[in-house]
């Protein structure tokens, strides 16, 4: 599986891919939204990044989308993971290990003590693997909708 920064080449493969995700959280998708995180992968001014992993062939048939934040409490910054995907027909492949190899390596370039993420409690499939590479937390995750 090669793994690599995401290119302007691959936005339509990205996009497919973007799409089953969403569809996958049913999350609404459209094209204002894939228009905006397609422009934050390739904004010089956030840090906010993407890698892909793709066949032999360059068929992307998986994408992780990251980023810095601040750990206030620890006066430093770390990594944060936002959306991992592999399309259904190559889960099983090896492409969620080699995304996550390639992840701690820009974790420990940026020198980022750690990488953080939430998933879904019903995500049994992802929590399996991110059981074998990570530690959990006891920390509950909420969200107040602005009003």
């Amino acid at each position: 599986m090669l793994v690599e920064k995401l290119n302007i080449e691959d936005q339509v493969q990205w996009q497919e891919l973007y799409r089953g995700y969403a569809d996958f959280y049913k999350m609404p998708m459209n094209e204002d939204i894939l228009s905006q995180v397609w422009g934050w992968i390739f904004d010089e001014e956030m840090e906010f990044y993407a890698l892909s992993a793709k066949t032999q062939d360059g068929t992307m048939v998986g994408f992780m989308h990251y980023r810095q934040m601040p750990s206030p409490l620890r006066g430093i910054l770390v990594g944060f993971l936002d959306d991992l995907y592999v399309s259904p027909d190559n889960r099983g492949s090896g492409a969620v290990q080699s995304l996550f190899k390639a992840l701690n390596e820009d974790a420990k370039k940026n020198n980022w003590q750690y990488v953080r993420w939430i998933t879904a409690t019903d995500n049994s499939r992802a929590r399996a693997v991110y059981d074998k590479i990570s530690d959990t937390i006891d920390f509950v995750t909420y969200q107040m909708p602005a009003r």
